[in-house]
């Protein structure tokens, strides 16, 4: 969803420190001041259940949010949300936590049981803190029903909605969001077109192009400076399964699993997977891919990428080509998925668009005010809400054309875009909802950021290929998976580093198999199975 990684630096606090600071800040839980509740905000007389406001007398609910780093509160100035507090009468009191520290936090809250009345966005609570604490939690299912027209309306228009959101019990803790103006390709095929120019060669179409455009950049010197130093293609850690699709072979949510025929599979034991790999060596044994790929980091890898005298790398796969190579990002240019062996092109991605989240609103068993809360939610779910508070205001960041479109002004000088919307909105993070119909009417800059991604995405939306989906697991499951996840992922990992450095997959193939069974591999695959299958029967 956006590629937006935050790594700035926080002071961490001492654990005695936040243990003060958690109960100062959720002191008065659940309705806030006391004179909120004499005032009669939780009474029926005092509820609106249409209009606004949502309630005659102000009350104020206690908000939780968490933000990357030391990004802070800024984005309580987002006009949208300060006009909210006037029109809905209910005022809310942001409580912003440092994802740095918010690990050690969440424990003592979660241990506590010491709440806020709603949890806003999906880094404060994973699925299976949801899970093995849904005491803590309220289910939906009624207040959406009763209170969300907005949501309901949504949930019918997209139907994934509804998917994500229903835990393994059928009901719904946690609301989910649609992101605006997302692709459906996630990582695509990015080349220095400088060197194609440079050899006279055209972008590659097939596996078999990509291995002759490789062989030319690797021995006839297209960045002209005399010497061997081309590296065909890089990436960090391991061969990116981007970089095998052309077998076949997608994971969109780093599962092992694709779903082939309709039905899911564990990739690492098939067919295509094995000729995947033996493709990987050939170009591995030949010197057409880094050798240092499963030895260097991300600081080694950026430093190629980067490389001061001349661009190295010819060949990766990216988010977008502007955000990695720094000087030379003008060398290089996305082009379309590469075909495999069968004469057909697999993108990773979704078809249903990379803007589907869960756990973005959670009203907690707390929150004194249930209704106001599920209505207060409920105002984040049209189109006009959801764009200002994924990038910002109308009239901050946000330009309403009189022709009905909508505008995206340029950031302050010194502040890139990215920086600016979260600067200025809860951004990913809440609930909301675009209409897939709606996003014609935004207009974004197609030579940067999302706009940029938009455009390169038709190189690949239409070879998206139906991903496993981001299901929900129970407590059992939860329970399970990391003991079996940890040993199998580490032996596959393992393997295929050996194999594509190495060879041999053809002789230790059946053992490899033979030694994932003993691992338990049809456990986690019934697991993973079984969770596909409740996905799948949700309607």
């Amino acid at each position: 969803m956006g590629q937006h990684s935050k790594t700035k630096m926080y002071r961490p606090v001492a654990f005695t420190a936040l243990l003060a600071l958690l109960l100062t800040l959720l002191a008065g839980c659940s309705g806030g001041k006391p004179d909120d509740r004499n005032a009669g905000g939780g009474s029926e007389d005092n509820f609106n259940q249409e209009g606004l406001p949502l309630v005659k007398s102000p009350i104020t609910l206690n908000v939780l949010t968490v933000r990357w780093g030391n990004m802070g509160d800024t984005f309580k100035q987002n006009k949208w949300l300060q006009d909210l507090e006037k029109e809905t009468n209910v005022k809310i009191n942001w409580q912003v936590m440092s994802s740095n520290d918010w690990g050690e936090q969440k424990s003592i809250m979660l241990a506590s049981g010491t709440l806020p009345d709603l949890v806003f966005g999906d880094i404060a609570f994973s699925d299976s803190d949801i899970v093995n604490n849904l005491s803590s939690f309220r289910p939906l299912d009624d207040y959406i029903d009763k209170y969300m027209p907005n949501l309901k309306k949504a949930m019918e228009e997209s139907p994934v909605l509804k998917k994500i959101s229903t835990f393994p019990d059928g009901k719904i803790y946690s609301l989910p969001a649609r992101l605006p103006s997302r692709p459906k390709s996630r990582n695509q095929p990015v080349i220095n077109k400088k060197w194609l120019d440079k050899l006279g060669l055209e972008a590659p179409k097939t596996t078999d192009d990509l291995y002759k455009v490789f062989k030319a950049f690797k021995e006839r010197d297209p960045n002209g400076n005399g010497k061997p130093d081309e590296i065909p293609y890089s990436g960090s850690g391991d061969i990116s399964m981007d970089f095998l699709s052309p077998f076949g072979i997608t994971d969109e949510n780093s599962t092992s699993m694709m779903i082939k025929d309709g039905k899911p599979v564990y990739y690492p034991i098939t067919e295509e997977y094995k000729a995947a790999i033996k493709w990987a060596h050939q170009l591995y044994s030949e010197g057409l891919i880094d050798q240092e790929l499963f030895t260097q980091d991300n600081t080694m890898l950026t430093a190629k990428y980067q490389n001061p005298d001349a661009a190295i790398v010819g060949f990766t796969n990216q988010w977008t080509p502007d955000a990695v190579f720094g000087k030379w990002k003008d060398e290089y240019e996305t082009i379309a998925t590469i075909a495999g062996p069968d004469g057909k092109r697999y993108q990773g991605g979704d078809p249903e668009g990379l803007s589907y989240r869960r756990n973005e609103l959670l009203i907690t068993t707390a929150c004194k005010y249930p209704e106001v809360a599920a209505r207060w939610a409920d105002l984040f779910y049209t189109n006009e809400a959801s764009i200002q508070n994924f990038w910002g205001a109308i009239g901050t960041v946000i330009q309403k054309n009189d022709d009905g479109t909508y505008t995206l002004m340029d950031p302050p000088e010194g502040t890139s875009a990215d920086a600016w919307y979260w600067d200025q909105s809860v951004r990913d993070f809440g609930p909301k909802y675009v209409s897939p119909s709606f996003e014609q009417n935004i207009k974004l800059d197609p030579t940067t950021g999302d706009g940029l991604k938009l455009v390169i995405d038709k190189l690949g939306a239409d070879y998206v290929t139906e991903p496993f989906p981001n299901v929900m697991y129970t407590a059992e499951e939860f329970q399970e998976l990391p003991t079996l996840t940890t040993d199998i992922d580490s032996y596959v990992g393992s393997t295929r580093a050996q194999w594509i450095t190495k060879g041999g997959i053809d002789e230790e193939w059946d053992g490899y198999v033979k030694k994932l069974k003993e691992m338990q591999l049809d456990k986690l695959v019934k697991i993973r199975t079984d969770a596909y299958e409740r996905y799948m029967k949700v309607k």
